[in-house]
């Protein structure tokens, strides 16, 4: 039986589509975000360093990590 060509996350996410975050901006701000989605993860990188390292996390946690930006529950500066 022939082994399956396995890659690493990062190496899928190299070669993935990324997008910019609608709340990065163009004016040099330190926080502009960029991400890819992959199979069964979501790569996460600054934007103005395309060749740098990338952070991946399960699907599952990142839209964790949305819903509870969207709620508002991980607002800077608050605890709780």
């Amino acid at each position: 039986m022939k082994p399956k060509t396995r890659f690493t996350a990062l190496q899928v996410a190299d070669k993935a589509s990324w997008f910019k975050s609608s709340h990065s901006t163009d004016t040099g701000a330190a926080s502009c975000v960029a991400v890819a989605r992959l199979a069964d993860c979501v790569g996460i990188r600054d934007s103005k360093e395309p060749d740098g390292p990338a952070f991946i996390v399960a699907a599952a946690a990142w839209t964790s990590f949305i819903g509870e930006v969207r709620a508002g529950r991980l607002l800077r500066g608050t605890r709780g």
